[in-house]
């Protein structure tokens, strides 16, 4: 593969020859990685033209990189960077100069300072890979999604993968959602209150840029989703923890200052307890009598392998003041950053114009490819195959934890793709999940879905959506065995 001309450039204020800043700067092309093993530099003539130079300058730094073992020559077909040149495996750019901008004043705001869970980048390569949200290769249909992009980059559909929706979206994957998503939660919607993000996380942006400001309260579960947390910290607006219970949020305590409740009833993050029928009319008729919005978040209702889900909390509302939220990235893969939101009209449109001036709309081709795989069936035959092998892996898991001795502190009763857990009160789960990456296996330690300095450090997370059946109890007796060893 060739060098492309284009990438070679001289410094203005250079030092030295014109041949010596050539050789520099192919030389440091080459040891900084940019260049590699094999690849072809442009001929003496097009780099001489490119660069305004005499040929003969050129040709003589050629010849004396060629000395120094950076460069081969191949006959007539020109110069090539050798393999005894001194490569580094990976690129890394060389800092021309130091930089003169103080960073300290320049940023107004920071943002990495949040909450993340620690996830090492070669997870599938552990043992015992008790992660969560991510897809197991073995379930996905990877062959039909294949055959859905081919047939979105078709000629019928050019105008979904070329055209510029601005701030539509593509009606097919919304038909989809409205007549077979929706109406299994109980919720019935017009296409003009329904909206397609970049996953539950966008639509929750969208949602707190439009519901809340500086002078604003929003309360939110504690435990909770940590993005979700990170993201109204950094609005302004007075954000208010409430501990949830066995049953999820409880209404009675929500503050009388509230505007916005953000909460996950059918299945709570990351306790996983859901909020039965009875408390979600006494949240909604808490919320009318707060005139407070509400903000369902229903990450995992599809995983509902134990039986049927209880209602949205969107299809008991009358007065349209609760934002529905939903998601493709747990049931397909969270790298399509595929999810919608359900609201009234007047909020929906809101949300279009601010989600116009941030992206304008998801890749149409995405949407396309989605709404395929989702109305030729492939999705629905995708969530019956993950629903019987989840249920197996959690029957399996059930058991483990009971053999060795381990706390379960919340199971889904719905089903769901994970088990929060409790350690003695001693353990430090953050500690317990560094000494077990040694055992190849990794666990999510709980602190960062807690609010507040005193956040409790013995909680953690066990998925087991990407974890064999056959290494889920030698995983589990690992976990045992490291905490009893303290």
């Amino acid at each position: 593969m060739g060098i492309s001309v284009d990438t070679f450039f001289l410094e203005l204020n250079g030092h030295g020859t014109l041949q010596a800043q050539i050789q520099q700067m192919i030389a440091e092309g080459i040891l900084s990685g940019r260049f590699h093993v094999g690849e072809k530099l442009p001929s003496s003539r097009k780099l001489a033209a490119h660069l305004g130079v005499s040929r003969i300058t050129v040709t003589l730094a050629y010849t004396e990189l060629l000395a120094n073992d950076y460069l081969t020559a191949k006959g007539r077909s020109g110069y090539y960077v050798s393999e005894n040149a001194p490569v580094p495996p990976k690129y890394t750019p060389v800092q021309k100069q130091a930089e003169t901008v103080d960073w300290d004043t320049a940023l107004a705001r920071r943002f990495v300072d949040a909450d993340v869970l620690p996830k090492p980048s070669d997870w599938r390569e552990y043992s015992y890979p008790f992660i969560y949200g991510q897809v197991d290769r073995t379930l996905f249909d990877h062959a039909n999604w294949r055959l859905c992009a081919v047939r979105a980059l078709g000629h019928k559909d050019f105008e979904s993968l070329t055209a510029d929706y601005v701030d539509q979206d593509d009606p097919l994957l919304v038909e989809f959602i409205a007549r077979h998503t929706l109406p299994r939660r109980g919720i019935t919607a017009r296409p003009e209150e329904i909206l397609i993000t970049l996953g539950a996380q966008n639509a929750l942006w969208l949602a707190s840029r439009i519901l809340l400001t500086h002078n604003r309260t929003a309360v939110i579960e504690n435990p909770c989703y940590y993005a979700l947390r990170s993201l109204l910290n950094h609005w302004d607006c007075k954000v208010t923890p409430l501990d949830v219970d066995r049953n999820g949020l409880p209404p009675e305590a929500l503050p009388q200052d509230t505007d916005v409740v953000f909460t996950t009833p059918s299945h709570q993050s990351p306790t996983t307890a859901t909020m039965p029928v009875s408390r979600r009319n006494q949240l909604l008729d808490r919320a009318r009598d707060l005139d407070a919005m509400v903000v369902e978040d229903d990450y995992e209702f599809e995983m509902a392998f134990l039986g049927a889900p209880s209602p949205a909390l969107k299809s008991m509302d009358r007065d349209g003041r609760v934002i529905y939220v939903g998601s493709f990235s747990k049931s397909l893969f969270p790298g399509l950053r595929l999810g919608y939101m359900v609201g009234s009209e007047p909020f929906i449109r809101e949300a279009r114009a601010l989600r116009s001036l941030v992206l304008r709309h998801p890749p149409g081709h995405i949407q396309r490819t989605a709404a395929y795989f989702l109305s030729l069936g492939h999705y629905d035959a995708q969530i019956r195959r993950m629903s019987k092998e989840l249920e197996q892996r959690r029957n399996i898991m059930d058991k483990a934890i009971d053999e060795h001795g381990l706390t379960v502190a919340g199971r889904g009763v719905m089903g769901g793709s994970s088990m929060w857990m409790a350690a003695p009160d001693s353990v430090d789960t953050a500690r317990l999940a560094q000494k077990l990456q040694n055992q190849s296996v990794h666990i999510e330690p709980g602190a960062p879905f807690f609010s507040g300095p005193d956040r409790p450090q013995n909680f953690y997370r066990l998925g087991y959506s990407s974890i064999s059946s056959q290494q889920i109890t030698p995983g589990v007796k690992l976990i045992a065995d490291t905490i009893r060893a303290g």
